[in-house]
């Protein structure tokens, strides 16, 4: 089966650049919806659903493929050479922006056919979700744990409570039933799994070999990636940008996507 079935991409602009779109956690590439329609002017744009999420073919998650990113950094480079892709901006969400940054290290190798990535976007990044030592990740390990066992005892009850705090703007409380419907359509199995791959991974030691311009957007609250994440990332990251928005919250792509453009804008103008 070819990637554009399993993965549900959608291909809009005709640009000779292209623009990549990564959902983050429990999500679909909808999230999107309300930005990449800005960029199609300029680049061929792709949205995709993460293998096991969305309209993705959820028979196609293998639990021992996706047990790292690596799976899904696998998937991001057989869609490029699928669709015969250069010049890529990848633009990733929350975890999926760990898995631009892993596809982009593995094609610096210079391995024969990688993709050409020119830069890299990451919307609520965090390289290790987990407080250690000096490094302030934003929970604590029992944190995260007691999080996961709330997942799986009740997974529609964890989405329900979790979505208004992880979307914030409380007087929008219609974003935060938005989210928890993406949250809902998931499978709880994968869903699960997924948490623990996302909620556990630690990629700090990978910030130093970014190659590529890297635009950080951080939140000014966002209660999954704290500000003291955005700075971390930037003072470990070669050629790399932060920004903190005013938009509040873990999804400025739909609370705020004007100002998320208009950041991506600067970004493709100063890089």
């Amino acid at each position: 089966m070819s990637s554009l079935k399993r993965n549900n991409i959608k291909v809009e602009g005709s640009g000779s650049e292209a623009m990549i779109f990564l959902h983050g956690f429990g999500c679909d590439q909808t999230m999107w919806n309300l930005v990449e329609p800005e960029f199609r002017g300029a680049f061929k744009t792709v949205r995709y659903d993460l293998t096991g999420f969305g309209k993705s073919d959820i028979d196609r998650y293998d639990f021992s493929e996706y047990s790292r990113l690596q799976g899904h950094v696998n998937d991001l480079i057989t869609i490029i050479g699928e669709l015969d892709l250069n010049s890529v901006t990848l633009v990733g969400h929350a975890v999926s922006a760990m898995t631009c940054l892993l596809a982009s290290i593995q094609a610096a190798g210079n391995v024969p056919r990688n993709p050409h990535f020119r830069r890299q976007v990451m919307v609520g990044p965090s390289p290790c979700y987990i407080n250690d030592g000096d490094y302030i990740g934003g929970f604590e390990r029992t944190d995260i744990e007691s999080l996961l066992d709330m997942l799986d005892l009740n997974y529609l009850g964890w989405a329900r409570s979790m979505a208004p705090s992880i979307m914030g703007n409380p007087d929008r409380p219609e974003l935060a039933h938005d989210l928890e419907e993406a949250f809902c359509r998931n499978d709880p199995e994968i869903a699960s799994h997924f948490a623990r791959v996302t909620f556990y991974g630690d990629h700090r030691k990978e910030l130093r070999q970014n190659t590529l311009p890297t635009l950080i957007l951080q939140c000014s609250d966002d209660i999954i990636a704290p500000l003291a994440v955005g700075e971390y990332m930037h003072r470990h990251m070669p050629n790399s940008t932060l920004v903190v928005m005013a938009a509040t919250g873990h999804c400025p792509q739909l609370s705020a996507p004007q100002e998320v453009i208009a950041c991506i804008r600067t970004f493709i103008g100063e890089s």
